[in-house]
C-alpha cells in the first residue's frame, strides 16, 4: 500500500485537518495547470473539487488501492477533467455580433494549446486502457519500475530473479507497445 493512501483514507472519513492538508499542498499546483491552460481561479477550484469528489466515490466503491503518489493521482484525474471541460467549451458555437476590439492572434495560442493538451489526454487514455489489459505481473512490474525504485529492489519484491525482472519489464513493454500501436486510434493520435 502506498504511504499516501491515507489522504484517500482522510477523504473518506470527512478527515478536517488531512482534507485541509491536500487543500494546502495540492491546490497550486492544480490551479497553475487550469490557469496555464485557459482558465481562471474558479475553474481551478471547481476542477479540484470535482477531482477530490470523483477520488471519493471511486474509493468509496471499495478495494480502491492507491498505487501511486497521490498527487500524480489527483494531477491526473484534474489534467483529464479539465481537458474534458476545455474540450466542451471548444465545441460550443459562439456567436460574435462585433470584431471590434477583437484580436484574434491573442486567443489563437490558447487554443493550440489546448488542442495540444486535448491530444495528450487522448495519448495518456489510450496508454492506460491498454496497459489495465496487459497482466497483473506485468502492470506490477512496471509500476514498480516506473516508481523510481531499483530494478533490484523491484526484483527482491515480486520474488523474482533481478535477471528476470529485467527480461520481463522488456517483455511487457513490448507488449504494451504492440497493444498501443494496434490499436484503431494510434494513427489519428500519432498525427497529433
Amino acid at each position: 500500500m502506498h504511504p499516501d493512501q491515507r489522504y484517500i483514507v482522510a477523504l473518506l472519513n470527512n478527515d478536517t485537518a488531512v482534507v485541509a492538508e491536500i487543500y494546502e499542498r495540492f491546490v497550486p499546483e492544480i490551479k497553475r495547470l487550469v490557469m496555464n491552460n485557459s482558465g481562471d481561479a474558479e475553474d481551478a477550484r471547481d476542477i479540484f473539487q470535482e477531482a477530490l469528489l470523483a477520488i471519493a466515490q471511486r474509493a468509496g466503491r471499495g478495494d480502491f488501492e492507491l498505487t501511486c503518489p497521490f498527487g500524480a493521482y489527483l494531477f491526473l484525474i484534474c489534467r483529464s477533467k479539465w481537458l474534458n471541460k476545455l474540450k466542451k467549451r471548444k465545441n460550443r458555437r459562439v456567436t460574435l455580433t462585433t470584431f471590434e476590439g477583437y484580436n484574434v492572434g491573442e486567443h489563437e495560442d490558447a487554443f493550440q494549446a489546448a488542442q495540444k493538451l486535448l491530444g495528450e489526454q487522448q495519448k495518456q487514455k489510450l496508454f492506460e486502457e491498454k496497459f489495465e489489459t496487459l497482466g497483473e505481473r506485468c502492470r506490477q512490474l512496471l509500476r514498480l519500475s516506473w516508481s523510481g525504485v531499483s530494478m533490484e529492489e523491484v526484483a527482491q519484491s515480486m520474488s523474482v530473479t533481478y535477471g528476470y525482472a529485467r527480461k520481463k519489464k522488456s517483455e511487457c513493454i513490448a507488449r504494451l507497445m504492440e497493444l498501443i500501436r494496434n490499436a484503431p486510434e494510434f494513427k489519428f493520435l500519432k498525427q497529433q
